[in-house]
């Protein structure tokens, strides 16, 4: 007997600028207020996180996500109504968590970045981390040693 229909594969949208350029301290899963079309477009990975951050309110609490692009959803028809593409969304937390964050995040040179999208039992979530910022020299150090062990696992897979 068949059990239950597999679902299709779902993108898992990551910003990788978001590790080059800080140094993350702690991560956090929230959830995130979407529209139709929104969603649609979020699972077709018409997504772009580079330019993101969140901001953490503590009066009136609440946790807003700035300056992410979705793409508008081309296959809605003409009388469907269109997202703006770069508008605020409302991110879901506890409050303590928020709390947390806000108060994390006030420290100077302290920012909260969004890391990852997927979707988890079919609702968008999103991956928060606090970041800290990088100096130019630390960047450079990550990517020499990202190439030295790139150039290992290269030399070893010859010698197999």
């Amino acid at each position: 007997m068949a059990g239950k229909p597999k679902q299709p594969a779902t993108p898992e949208i990551v910003n990788r600028r978001a590790r080059h350029d800080y140094f993350i301290e702690d991560t956090l899963e929230v959830g995130i207020r979407l529209v139709g079309t929104e969603v649609k477009s979020v699972r077709a990975g018409r997504i772009s996180l580079a330019e993101g951050y969140v901001r953490a309110h503590d009066n009136p609490i609440g946790l807003e996500l700035h300056s992410v692009h979705i793409d508008e959803y081309s296959a809605a028809g003409r009388g469907a109504r269109q997202h703006n593409p770069t508008r605020g969304r409302a991110l879901l937390a506890h409050k303590r968590e928020i709390r947390k964050l806000a108060k994390a995040s006030a420290v100077k040179g302290v920012t909260i970045v969004p890391l990852k999208i997927y979707f988890k039992d079919g609702k968008a979530k999103l991956l928060i981390g606090l970041g800290r910022g990088k100096a130019q020299h630390d960047k450079r150090q990550d990517i020499k040693k990202r190439e030295s062990d790139r150039e290992m696992r290269r030399a070893t897979s010859k010698r197999l």
